[in-house]
């Protein structure tokens, strides 16, 4: 892990909080992040039509003649800012200054809300600190926490308890002669006076709700990136590896080993370009693996397509395996007609600058090791086995025999011996067996 941390390290970030990460990883954080705006908005414009409604149905101590009813104009006020501010999300053109002023506004507009109930209602200003509306605040420091990011959650609670110290202030200060202030707790609960101990706590459970969120939310973006490390890197690995290796490791309780592996039966396909060291010889080295790419790709696309897996490329040879680690109880089938489309495919189109290319193809089926091997520090996942080493042996027997396809007994039974234009070339020596081996080509090759 410390190898890939540094690794990462190595590839450099914009922002300091995120140096360890690497563009592509902090690309998929920021789309969360914008998608997490977006939540965030949808989840305030919520909490302005509950407050709307609940304006609404509520009954209303003021009469007709009241010059003004300020808790409409703080809710349209929100709900407009609200709007933009999402309609900025959804455009992915919300800036991070926004954002932070997004955040102050929130808690800005609810306390406003908050103290215009005292005119709305014409009751004195201590009436505010008796608002049930404050525990929405701890809403809104909630909301913060969808961004992953604890500065967020730290600048709304810290608005937040300014906020509400700013409205007890006011509250006794308002009126030099008459501070509402009282020592009576039963007295704080059943009148309109100020407890400054109640209002005390408040501000400091503003403060430690915000501590304890802004801390688990610190550790929640840490697991986040992390996270995002993972996939990127789980997925930059299946590029080395099949996808099955990759979603065992993912998934194993213990890490993998060399060594770890299961023996079955699988159909190997070996495969190997006819002359291309000599073509390779009249190629400047950017030509040659421009070439060899190009087919790569071409041929790779038949073996995928019917659940082969490539477990290596050898210089211009291709070593694939079906039934080993993609289940597949039609494997040898398979590989014979991926074979025949790699062999159409080659006689259809050029590859790189204008190249024309022929393989020869070797398949074997048989019992196999499928596994990891290497040691502690690198691993590679491979089949080995005598049935591997007949592949490969059966590939070059193409040379003498003048064909592009040989294919094991083996492999002619398990593929179906009427279901495809199969042609015994006979037994064969094979080099590294003592017993003659029967083989067999494709007449429509």
């Amino acid at each position: 892990m410390q190898r890939l941390l540094d690794t990462l390290r190595l590839s450099g970030a914009d922002r300091p909080e995120r140096g360890l990460l690497p563009a592509r990883v902090r690309e998929r954080i920021r789309v969360q992040e914008e998608r997490s705006e977006i939540l965030v908005g949808v989840a305030q414009l919520a909490f302005i039509v509950f407050m709307a409604v609940l304006y609404g149905i509520s009954p209303k101590k003021f009469g007709a003649e009241a010059p003004f009813a300020p808790v409409p104009w703080v809710l349209s006020a929100y709900a407009l800012f609200t709007l933009v501010r999402l309609a900025l999300a959804y455009a992915r053109r919300l800036p991070h200054g926004f954002v932070y002023l997004s955040i102050v506004v929130d808690v800005v507009l609810l306390m406003g809300l908050i103290f215009s109930f005292h005119l709305q209602y014409e009751q004195p200003p201590s009436f505010v600190l008796k608002s049930p509306t404050l525990m929405w605040v701890f809403v809104l420091i909630a909301l913060r926490t969808l961004n992953f990011q604890a500065r967020y959650v730290v600048i709304a609670g810290l608005v937040a308890a300014a906020g509400w110290l700013l409205l007890v202030l006011y509250v006794v200060t308002i009126n030099p002669r008459d501070t509402m202030v009282t020592r009576d707790y039963v007295t704080y609960l059943t009148s309109n006076s100020v407890l400054i101990g109640a209002e005390v706590d408040k501000i400091v459970a503003i403060l430690i709700f915000t501590a304890v969120l802004a801390f688990a939310t610190g550790r929640a973006r840490r697991l986040v990136e992390y996270m995002a490390v993972e996939r990127a890197s789980n997925e930059e690995l299946a590029r080395f590896v099949p996808r099955e290796v990759v979603d065992q490791a993912r998934t194993s309780e213990d890490a993998l080993a060399a060594g770890q592996g299961e023996t079955a039966e699988a159909t190997v396909l070996f495969l190997d370009i006819e002359g291309f060291t000599t073509l390779s010889e009249r190629l400047e080295p950017e030509e040659v693996v421009g070439t060899l790419n190009d087919f790569f790709e071409g041929a790779a696309a038949p073996i995928e397509r019917r659940d082969g897996v490539i477990n290596q490329f050898l210089g211009d040879a291709i070593v694939a395996t079906f039934n080993a680690p993609r289940r597949d109880p039609r494997h040898a089938a398979h590989a014979v007609e991926a074979a025949l489309e790699i062999i159409a495919l080659c006689a259809e189109r050029t590859f790189g600058d204008g190249h024309r290319l022929s393989v020869r193809i070797g398949i074997n089926t048989g019992p196999m090791t499928c596994g990891l091997l290497g040691t502690p520090d690198r691993l590679v996942y491979t089949v080995i086995g005598d049935e591997v080493n007949l592949a490969a042996r059966l590939e070059a027997l193409n040379k003498t025999y003048g064909t592009r396809i040989i294919v094991s007994e083996r492999t002619w039974e398990q593929a179906g011996p009427n279901a495809f234009a199969f042609a015994p070339i006979g037994d064969v020596q094979v080099r590294g067996r003592s017993r003659p081996t029967p083989v067999y080509t494709l007449r429509d090759e």
